[in-house]
């Protein structure tokens, strides 16, 4: 099974950040875009695990403990960079508190085996990736120049993106079940903060 841990937001937020998504997704066509549903704020990528070891990690994340925490989700932009765009993004402003609760996450979980992060937390939402391309937001090797996003660049740069705050009072193990409709995700089991 694939899993990730990921905090849920606020329907508001959802909603407004859909209404942004279906004003300028014209100007970008031939990008995959994600769902609104299937937004969420991931703490960490833990990838494909055995069953067997579900039971490991769901008790490592019982031990994490954080203060719920404010996010911000306002701005975007483009991984690695806006000439060599390959992900459409939201940012997220968390703070040390995100950036400790991601952490602390990443720490629990390699107790139970699960490889740690190799680079800073880069709190986002991806609202897109390139067609035919990775979704990683660093570098990859090949990256080159990318018209793929130019006229969505140039409408981005008239607009103001403020979708709102709102309080993460849980996180949740998911499941990501891959299609060729794209992911699904299902909640496997919740985990208060504060």
């Amino acid at each position: 099974m694939r899993l990730f841990v990921a905090l849920d937001i606020e329907e508001a937020i959802r909603e407004r950040i859909a209404r942004f998504v279906e004003g300028v997704r014209g100007f970008a066509p031939d990008a995959r875009w994600v769902r609104a549903e299937s937004l969420h704020v991931t703490l960490k990528f833990i990838g494909e695990v055995a069953a067997g070891e579900l039971n490991g990690i769901q008790g490592a994340l019982v031990g994490v403990r954080n203060d719920a925490l404010p996010l911000e989700f306002r701005g975007c932009g483009f991984f690695p960079n806006p000439k060599s765009a390959r992900v459409f993004w939201v940012g997220i402003q968390g703070g040390e508190a995100l950036a400790g609760l991601a952490g602390s996450v990443d720490r629990g979980l390699e107790a139970v085996g699960v490889q740690r992060e190799k680079h800073a937390y880069t709190p986002h939402l991806t609202l897109a990736r390139g067609a035919g391309g990775s979704g990683a937001p660093r570098w990859r090797k090949g990256d080159g120049e990318n018209s793929q996003f130019a006229k969505l660049q140039q409408k981005l740069a008239l607009l103001t993106a403020e979708f709102g705050t709102m309080t993460a009072r849980e996180f949740f193990l998911y499941q990501s079940q891959l299609s060729p409709k794209g992911s699904r995700y299902t909640k496997v089991a919740r985990y208060g903060l504060g």
